[in-house]
């Protein structure tokens, strides 16, 4: 589930990808909440989803990345639920070798997560980042 919103203002939302993630009992802290590292993780599993959209052949395009920023701000608990979360993420940056995701961790009622990070394109053969070739960055284009 993905979109793009227009605001009031006539200002245009980038068009999210959208990931639904269940929050499991494993994932609680002794204070019965989601526990910070594995509100990362949902971050993470957004992310797969995201570069691997559209198919598992080959997904949407994307060559290997790695993580090289990540921030996160904790707004508020995420307690044990049957509804899974949303966790929408887009596109606020394309450079040469690197493109950086902004995130949502949400539900109907509030936000609970806000997060950054920064992917670089990588080369694993050489074990060096690489530039963006041009499918990636269409890809990216159509979330920002």
């Amino acid at each position: 589930m993905t979109q793009t919103q227009a605001e009031p203002t006539g200002t245009v939302v980038p068009r999210r990808h959208v990931h639904h993630q269940q929050v499991r009992y494993a994932d609680l802290d002794p204070q019965q909440h989601v526990n910070n590292v594995r509100m990362l993780t949902y971050l993470e599993d957004a992310r797969i989803s995201f570069l691997n959209f559209g198919g598992v052949d080959g997904g949407r395009g994307f060559g290997a990345m790695v993580v090289a920023r990540q921030e996160a701000d904790y707004l508020a608990p995420l307690l044990p639920r049957t509804e899974p979360v949303r966790v929408e993420l887009w596109v606020t940056e394309v450079r040469n070798a690197s493109f950086s995701l902004s995130y949502e961790i949400l539900d109907n009622e509030r936000v609970y997560l806000r997060a950054n990070t920064v992917l670089v394109g990588f080369d694993v053969a050489k074990q060096s980042a690489r530039r963006l070739n041009d499918t990636e960055r269409a890809l990216l284009a159509e979330y920002s």
